[in-house]
C-alpha cells in the first residue's frame, strides 16, 4: 500500500517563515506539494512565521503566497489545521479565511487514529521561563492585541524588532534547562488529560519522550525547527516518525 492510500497525518511547527530565508519558504512550498498533498490532514503547530504583525498584512507578498499555498492544499482535500505559537500569536480569522484552515484552540485534544492526543505549541510548558510567561500573558490579553493592531504598521514593525532584539539579549543569561520544557508542568498536563500522546514544538528539541505515569505510558513527540532545514512528523493509525527535509 503507498504513503498516498494509508491514512495518516502531518505535524509541523516552527518555520519562522520570513523573507530573508527564502530556501526555507520554498522548502515549505515544495513540501505542501508533494509531501502535504498525500495526507488526511496537516496540523501546524505554532511558529509558522517568524513574526505576524496583523491580519491587515497578509497582503504582503510571503504571506500571501503562504495563505494562498494552503488554501490549494486544503482544496484538494486535505484538511488544515492552525495553532498560535509564540511569534504568530496575531493570526486572525482573516488568514484563517484566505488559507482555508481551521484555527485550534492551545491546547487541543483530538483523536488521532484511534489514540487520544494532546497539541500545544509547547510554550506554555516552559513554566521555569518566567519572564516569558509574564510577556505571553500580556500579548495574548485583547486589550493589549487591540491596542498593539491599532498602531500604524511602522510601529508595530519597530515594536516587533525592539521584542526581538529584548528576547535574544535574553536568552544570553537563561541555562538551555529554563528554556525547556517543566518536567512537572508535563506531568500535570498529562493528568488534567487522561494521558494521552502529546505533540507539541517551540523548543527546538527534536525528540519522542517516554513518560511513564501513574502506570500510564505515554509519549511525548517534539517537533522539529525549520531553521537549517526542515522536518515533519507523520501519524497514522500504527504510530509516528519522524521524517527530515532538506533544503
Amino acid at each position: 500500500m503507498s504513503d498516498k492510500d494509508t491514512a495518516h497525518s502531518l505535524f509541523i511547527s516552527d518555520l519562522h517563515l520570513c523573507d530573508n530565508r527564502p530556501e526555507i519558504s520554498r522548502l515549505f512550498f515544495d513540501f505542501l506539494q508533494n509531501t502535504a498533498i498525500h495526507a488526511d490532514a496537516l496540523y501546524i503547530l505554532g511558529d509558522l512565521f517568524e513574526y505576524w504583525l496583523g491580519d491587515d498584512t497578509l497582503d504582503a507578498p510571503l504571506n500571501r503566497q503562504v495563505s494562498l499555498a494552503l488554501r490549494e492544499l486544503a482544496d484538494s482535500g486535505v484538511k488544515v489545521y492552525f495553532m498560535h505559537g509564540n511569534r504568530d500569536f496575531l493570526i486572525a480569522e482573516q488568514f484563517a479565511d484566505a488559507s482555508h484552515a481551521t484555527l485550534l484552540a492551545d491546547p487541543t485534544a483530538i483523536d488521532l487514529f484511534g489514540t487520544p492526543t494532546l497539541l500545544m505549541h509547547g510554550d506554555t510548558l516552559c513554566t521555569d521561563d518566567v519572564n516569558y510567561l509574564a510577556f505571553r500573558t500580556q500579548v495574548r490579553d485583547p486589550d493589549w492585541q487591540r491596542q498593539f493592531l491599532g498602531q500604524p504598521l511602522a510601529t508595530r514593525i519597530a515594536m516587533a524588532q525592539q521584542a526581538r532584539a529584548q528576547s535574544e539579549s535574553a536568552k544570553q543569561g537563561k541555562t538551555t534547562e529554563i528554556m525547556d520544557v517543566n518536567d512537572d508542568a508535563v506531568r500535570e498536563v498529562l493528568r488534567q488529560y487522561r494521558y494521552p500522546r502529546l505533540i507539541h514544538g517551540h523548543t527546538h528539541r527534536t525528540a519522542q519522550h517516554s513518560v511513564n505515569l501513574d502506570g500510564h505510558a505515554c509519549q511525548r513527540w517534539v517537533l522539529p525547527d525549520w531553521y537549517d532545514s526542515g522536518g515533519y512528523l507523520r501519524c497514522d493509525a500504527t504510530g509516528c516518525q519522524f521524517a527530515n527535509l532538506t533544503v
